[in-house]
């Protein structure tokens, strides 16, 4: 019996330094010297203390900053530490009333804007914490943010469009912009006086 067992057992510590240890360890290392800001969580600092990540949407309520997709991540949304849809079916009448409230809410806080709104900005992502917004959901709240930072609607469009990042290599995805990453773009430019 300890013959059959023996080359199990040596099989099993072996794996285990392999795929448990050593393994984990070589990518880690690779991470760290090849992609150390992404291997960090893409974090943002400013005066030595972290204010966000380019990868984990934040919620924005002042009408001088874009606003993010709504987030079903958590209770209140966006807990990164309870990431996840809400896995309602698009026949759910909680996802159609939550998506009904989304948009008279948009059009409340941006009242000036008319014509259909694009679908990701009254529905939220599949992780509940998507960083980026469609650079036609940005033109939905393009005038509340000029009026609130008192500058022109042209001015916000171009930072915004400097701020829009493109399909990844040439073709996957869709265009899309940071919110994070354009509101702090926003207080650099145009900040507000209090």
């Amino acid at each position: 019996m300890i013959k059959q067992l023996l080359p199990g057992f040596r099989m099993v510590l072996v794996l285990t330094v392999l795929t448990g240890l050593l393994y984990p360890g070589v990518v880690t290392g690779l991470a760290q010297i090849l992609f150390k800001h992404q291997a960090n969580g893409s974090l943002i600092t400013r005066n030595g203390k972290v204010i966000g990540s380019e990868i984990i949407g934040q919620n924005f309520t002042k009408p001088e900053y874009f606003h993010p997709r709504p987030s079903a991540a958590g209770s209140d949304g966006y807990d990164a530490s309870a990431s996840s849809g809400s896995n309602f079916g698009p026949t759910s009448q909680k996802l159609i009333d939550r998506t009904k409230a989304s948009v008279a809410q948009l059009r409340a806080e941006n009242p000036s804007f008319k014509p259909e709104l694009p679908s990701d900005i009254a529905t939220a992502s599949a992780s509940g914490l998507d960083p980026h917004i469609s650079p036609a959901s940005a033109a939905v709240q393009m005038e509340r943010v000029a009026q609130a930072r008192g500058v022109t609607r042209e001015q916000v469009s171009r930072l915004t469009r400097r701020f829009t990042e493109g399909r990844d290599l040439g073709f996957l995805g869709e265009p899309r912009v940071n919110v994070l990453r354009l509101n702090l773009a926003l207080d650099e430019r145009f900040p507000i006086s209090r």
